[in-house]
C-alpha cells in the first residue's frame, strides 16, 4: 500500500508570522492534493542572517508548546495530515537556541521531537555561536507512511545518525535541511542523501530551504538510491508515493544491516598491523 507525501521547499522570510501563514497554506494544499504527510525544511520558522545577534534570535525562540508549533498541530488535525516541521526552540543555555524538528500526527499531537546534534561549525560557519546541540537521537515513531525517524541537515554528513535510526526501525528518514550553497555543495547534498538511503535501505525525504544562502534542490530518494524527484531552486511543493514494502524487499535483496561485522568494528580490533 502506498502513501502520498508532500515535500515543501520554501524561502522563509525574517518574519515568523508571515512564514507561519504560508506554512499553514502549504499544509492545506498538501491535504487537498491527497497527501497523508507534509514535510518542511530547516529554519522554516524564520531566516536568521549573520547580522542577527544570538540574543535576538533567542528572544524569538519558543517552546514546543508555544503558538508556532501549536498552530501547525491544529492545522494537522483540521486537515487530517501528518506534518514534520522545524523551529527555533528555547534552550536552557543563555543566548542559545535548539534547532528542533518535530512531528505532528493527524490528531494534532506532537509524536516526536529531535534537536539537531551536529552543529554546522565548518567551511567558515559557526552555528554554535547561536545554537546549542541536542544530546540524543529521537527514536523512530509510527506514522501514516511507516516508521519515521528524523535528522537535520549537517547530520547527513555523519552516517552514524542514519544508521542508528535504521537500526531502531526507521523505514523513512526525514531530513529537514538548509544546505548552504558553495563549491561542490550541491554535489555533496545529492550524494549524501542517496548514500544514506542506499546504505540503510530506506526512504529519504529531504525538504530544503531555498533562497538566501541556501541551495534548495529538495529530494526524495527510494531505498535503492533512486531519485524520485529533485526540485530546483524555486519555492514550491512536490509529491511522491511511499511504499514501505519496498524497504523490506530492498533489505532482503541487499541485506547490509545483517551483513555487518559488528564483532570486528568496535574499537577497530580487527585491524592487522
Amino acid at each position: 500500500m502506498t502513501s502520498k507525501v508532500a515535500v515543501v521547499q520554501m524561502e522563509a522570510s525574517t518574519d515568523k508570522d508571515t512564514n507561519l501563514r504560508r506554512i499553514l497554506k502549504y499544509v492545506r494544499q498538501a491535504a487537498q492534493d491527497g497527501a497523508r504527510m507534509c514535510v518542511f525544511p530547516e529554519f522554516m520558522m524564520f531566516y536568521t542572517s549573520h547580522k542577527q545577534s544570538a540574543a535576538n534570535l533567542a528572544s524569538e525562540a519558543e517552546s514546543i508548546t508555544g503558538p508556532f508549533v501549536a498552530s501547525i498541530c491544529q492545522s494537522a488535525k483540521e486537515n487530517d495530515i501528518h506534518v514534520v516541521g522545524t523551529f527555533y526552540e528555547t534552550a536552557p543555555v543563555k543566548e542559545r537556541v535548539y534547532d528542533t524538528a518535530f512531528m505532528a500526527d493527524n490528531s494534532g499531537k506532537v509524536t516526536s521531537v529531535y534537536r539537531k546534534t551536529h552543529l554546522y561549525d565548518a567551511l567558515g560557519f559557526s552555528e554554535s555561536g547561536k545554537l546549542v546541540s541536542g544530546d540524543f537521537i529521537a527514536s523512530p515513531v509510527p506514522s501514516v507512511v511507516g516508521m519515521a525517524g528524523m535528522l537535520i541537515c549537517y547530520d547527513l554528513r555523519f552516517p552514524e545518525v542514519s544508521r542508528a535510526l535504521a537500526d531502531a526501525g526507521s523505514q523513512i528518514i526525514i531530513a529537514p535541511s538548509a544546505w548552504v550553497s558553495g563549491p561542490k555543495k550541491l554535489e555533496h547534498w545529492v550524494t549524501m542523501n542517496r548514500a544514506r538511503a542506499m546504505e540503510n535501505g530506506c526512504y529519504i525525504l529531504a525538504p530544503a530551504h531555498t533562497g538566501h544562502i541556501y541551495c534548495g534542490h529538495s529530494l526524495a530518494i527510494n531505498p535503492f538510491g533512486d531519485i524520485l524527484f529533485e526540485m530546483g531552486t524555486d519555492e514550491g511543493i512536490s509529491y511522491t508515493d511511499i511504499d514501505v514494502s519496498l524497504v523490506d524487499s530492498t533489505r532482503e535483496k541487499l541485506p547490509l544491516l545483517q551483513n555487518r561485522r559488528l564483532d570486528i568494528y568496535p574499537g577497530l580490533h580487527g585491524i592487522t598491523r
